[in-house]
């Protein structure tokens, strides 16, 4: 298989934006004077969207439409505050970017982030690169894991699904390629496990940005999946 685009996830994938949402959520449910949670508690609150993450993080008896609406309106206006206090890419994200750039790859992003946010987080953070493509949650587009968005993004490309590496390291990413038809390959260093990403269809792990320089030179051996340590 001969590859001519990547798709990325933004959150745990390209950025490490994992303190700037907890801190928000956290904001959010000390001004209602809710319980909150530790950082490494919303690794597996975020990742499908707003609506998701402060039901996740409400007390179960107070997750009533009324109570999660305010919550996510409050959560849009924390997170504002302070969504680039803490975010940065990730280790090795630069090189890996600037080889895919001289290989001649294609690159768009896809989050499940709301699109004002995906839009600033790429221009603050990564705006050395050309994206040729990058798409948030928004009123348009179902959020992930419906594979309307990576279609669309295939579409507007002109590139075959099935030609696009998909990297994304939650579930919702694996099941967004798998639907959409698109290379499911797990980045092990964002939120969640390698366990969790090959049963939900990662066909390639990696542990470090660069590694994706070595699948694309591999996509025509028959590459097996890693496993993490």
């Amino acid at each position: 298989m001969h590859f001519k685009a990547i798709l990325f996830d933004l959150d745990g994938t390209l950025l490490d934006t994992l303190e700037d949402l907890g801190t928000a959520a956290n904001r959010v449910l000390g001004k209602y004077s809710f319980p909150t949670h530790t950082m490494d508690t919303y690794r597996y609150f975020v990742g499908d969207g707003v609506v998701t993450l402060m039901n996740r993080a409400l007390p179960e008896n107070k997750r009533d439409d009324d109570t999660v609406g305010v919550c996510v309106q409050t959560f849009r206006e924390e997170y504002g505050k302070g969504w680039n206090v803490k975010t940065r890419p990730y280790d090795g994200v630069a090189e890996m970017l600037d080889a895919l750039v001289t290989h001649g790859m294609k690159m768009a992003v896809l989050s499940n982030k709301p699109d004002e946010f995906t839009k600033r987080c790429i221009t603050e953070f990564l705006p050395k690169w050309n994206f040729d493509m990058v798409l948030g949650q928004s009123n348009l587009m179902p959020l992930k894991p419906d594979p309307k968005g990576a279609l669309e993004i295939a579409r507007c490309l002109n590139v075959i699904p099935s030609h696009f590496i998909y990297l994304g390291d939650t579930a919702i990413d694996m099941k967004t390629a798998v639907a959409a038809g698109m290379y499911p390959v797990g980045a092990l260093w964002g939120f969640r496990t390698g366990k969790e990403l090959l049963e939900n269809g990662a066909q390639a792990l990696i542990k470090r940005p660069q590694e994706i320089l070595n699948l694309l030179n591999l996509t025509h051996r028959n590459f097996k999946p890693s496993v993490p340590p």
